[in-house]
């Protein structure tokens, strides 16, 4: 996942900001209407949505759009979203996960599909990359939270599983099934978290060159521009060295 986290860096370094912002808001919007629509409209009463919306918080979508996607599915006026994973392999074998959300199953397979083999992947079965990965929930703080050993000691004490610290801030990993609970239990010992999310954890990453990294960042690119794909996980790794040259 480092490698991935760099890429919202790169993006934002090329002065793809706007329009990427625009696509993570109307993502974010799909994914509380969904939520709010499966469950309780209350987030306080719907883990889903809690998350969604402290996830929609942290990158400032506006709480009105916040409201309006809650009302949406509150109206019955909610399109009727499927949640489909893709998983296939991308250039030099990186194992790629698609999350998608969407009210045409054919088309965003097609999309999907095409998006892949014009750059340089293909798509395989569902079950042919995910057991590489792990299910996790994430939580990130920021440094000036605390120093390693206060975020630790919150961590365990909130039941997560692991904490990696370093100079970009705090990331702690719990099961996913425990999410909610240890994001409630480590808000009140630390304050608001920078992002609370479930995400894939690759088990091993491949170290990619300046080459493979440029065809890779294509890909995923390309796939985070459709309209129906929630999330794209590779597990690559990139040097700093090679991550100046992007």
């Amino acid at each position: 996942m480092a490698g991935h986290s760099k890429w919202a860096n790169i993006q934002h370094r090329k002065g793809r900001q706007d329009a990427a912002r625009s696509k993570l808001f109307s993502k974010l919007s799909k994914e509380i209407t969904v939520a709010a629509k499966m469950g309780d409209p209350d987030p306080d009463k719907n883990p889903r949505l809690r998350l969604a919306v402290k996830e929609a918080k942290s990158v400032s979508v506006p709480k009105d759009v916040i409201e309006r996607a809650i009302k949406k599915a509150i109206g019955g006026d909610a399109e009727t979203y499927d949640e489909i994973r893709y998983e296939g392999y991308g250039p030099n074998g990186v194992a790629v996960i698609v999350e998608a959300m969407t009210d045409n199953r054919n088309r965003t397979a097609s999309n999907v599909r095409s998006t892949f083999s014009k750059n340089g992947g293909n798509l395989g079965e569902t079950g042919s990359v995910a057991f590489m990965f792990d299910r996790k929930g994430q939580i990130s703080y920021p440094v000036s939270t605390g120093d390693a050993d206060t975020v630790m000691m919150a961590a365990i004490e909130a039941g997560a599983e692991d904490v990696e610290s370093s100079e970009d801030g705090h990331i702690i990993w719990c099961a996913d099934t425990d999410l909610n609970d240890v994001s409630t239990a480590l808000e009140a010992e630390l304050g608001e978290s920078e992002s609370t999310k479930l995400v894939w954890k690759p088990q091993t990453t491949t170290e990619l060159d300046l080459d493979g990294a440029q065809k890779l960042m294509k890909l995923i690119d390309a796939l985070e521009d459709d309209d129906d794909v929630q999330n794209v996980t590779a597990n690559f790794e990139i040097s700093d060295e090679i991550m100046d040259q992007l």
